[in-house]
C-alpha cells in the first residue's frame, strides 16, 4: 500500500510539473488569438451628373434603373445631381433641378459631356452602357465598416432628424457626408429624339447637402461603434413621402460605405435601415 502511495504521488508531482512547464513555455503575446475583421456587403453610390437638357441622360436613367431591379435599390444607390452645361438653358440659366452643390461635385469629373456616372468616387464613365459592368464589379468588394440609418420626421416643423450608425470593421480617417434626395419630381426632359417632355418624372433628384457640402471629420478604428445625429429644415416646395436621406463615409479612396433611408414611412414617422 506504501508503495502504490508513493507511485501515484510522484504520478502527481510529474503532471503538477508538466503543467507548469505547458503554461511558462507560452509567450504572453502567443496566447492572444487575433480575431479578423467580419466581412461586409459593400453597397454602390452612383453619382449621375445629369442635366434637363442632356439627351441622352434618359437612357442613362433606364440603365440605373434596370441596375436597381437587378440588384435591390438598396444595395445600388443613385442620386441624379443635375449640374453643368446640360443643367441650364442655351443662355446658361439655371434650370429648375439646378444646384450650385451640384456643379462643385461634378467640376473634378466634368470630361465636356454628360450624362457621367461616378461610382464610389473610384471610377467614372460618360458611356451608359458600361456601368453595369462597373456596378456589378463594385458589389464583389467589401465594406471597411458598417452603416445604419434612422430618421425621425416632424410634420408640424418640417424637421428631419437623422441619425447615422457606423460599426467600424478596418480604421478610417475620412469624412460622412449626409444627403436629401427626392424622387418623382414631374419637370422637363429633353428626350433622346431631341424633343422636350414636359411630364418627364425625375427620381433620386438631388436637393441638399444637410452637413455641409463636403460633409463632416468622421474617425472609426475597429469594432468602434459610434453615431452622428443631424436635423433638417425641408423646404416648402419638397415632399416629404417622396424624399429619402442618403449617407455615406468617404477618404480619399473613395467611398467606403453607403445607405439610404426614406425621411418619413406612411403611418409612421420613425423609419429605420440598416
Amino acid at each position: 500500500m506504501k508503495l502504490k502511495n508513493n507511485i501515484y504521488n510522484k504520478l502527481a508531482i510529474c503532471a503538477a510539473a508538466l503543467s507548469l512547464m505547458a503554461c511558462s513555455n507560452i509567450d504572453e503575446d502567443d496566447r492572444f488569438i487575433e480575431v479578423e475583421p467580419v466581412e461586409v456587403a459593400k453597397r454602390v453610390l452612383i453619382e449621375d451628373f445629369t442635366g434637363q437638357r442632356c439627351i441622352n441622360c434618359p437612357k442613362a436613367s433606364e440603365v440605373i434603373e434596370n441596375l436597381q431591379k437587378e440588384y435591390g435599390a438598396d444595395n445600388v444607390i443613385a442620386v441624379a445631381i443635375h449640374s453643368g452645361p446640360y443643367s441650364k438653358d442655351f443662355m446658361g440659366n439655371p434650370l429648375s433641378l439646378w444646384t450650385e452643390t451640384g456643379d462643385y461635385y461634378f467640376e473634378p469629373w466634368y470630361t465636356g459631356s454628360q450624362p457621367v456616372g461616378v461610382f464610389d468616387r473610384k471610377t467614372s464613365s460618360s458611356t451608359y452602357t458600361s456601368w453595369g459592368t462597373i456596378v456589378r464589379e463594385a458589389l464583389q468588394t467589401s465594406a471597411s465598416l458598417e452603416l445604419s440609418a434612422t430618421t425621425e420626421y416632424d410634420d408640424n416643423t418640417r424637421t428631419v432628424e437623422i441619425n447615422v450608425n457606423a460599426n467600424g470593421v478596418y480604421e478610417i480617417t475620412g469624412k460622412l457626408q449626409i444627403w436629401l434626395i427626392e424622387d418623382s419630381i414631374v419637370d422637363i426632359q429633353q428626350m433622346p429624339d431631341g424633343s422636350i417632355n414636359s411630364n418627364y418624372v425625375h427620381n433620386h433628384v438631388f436637393r441638399t447637402a444637410v452637413n455641409g457640402r463636403d460633409g463632416e471629420d468622421f474617425n472609426i478604428t475597429w469594432n468602434e461603434e459610434k453615431t452622428v445625429t443631424n436635423t433638417y429644415v425641408l423646404d416648402e416646395s419638397w415632399k416629404p413621402e417622396n424624399m429619402s436621406v442618403v449617407a455615406f463615409v468617404y477618404d480619399d479612396s473613395g467611398v467606403q460605405q453607403v445607405v439610404k433611408v426614406p425621411v418619413v414611412c406612411v403611418g409612421d414617422d420613425t423609419h429605420t435601415k440598416e
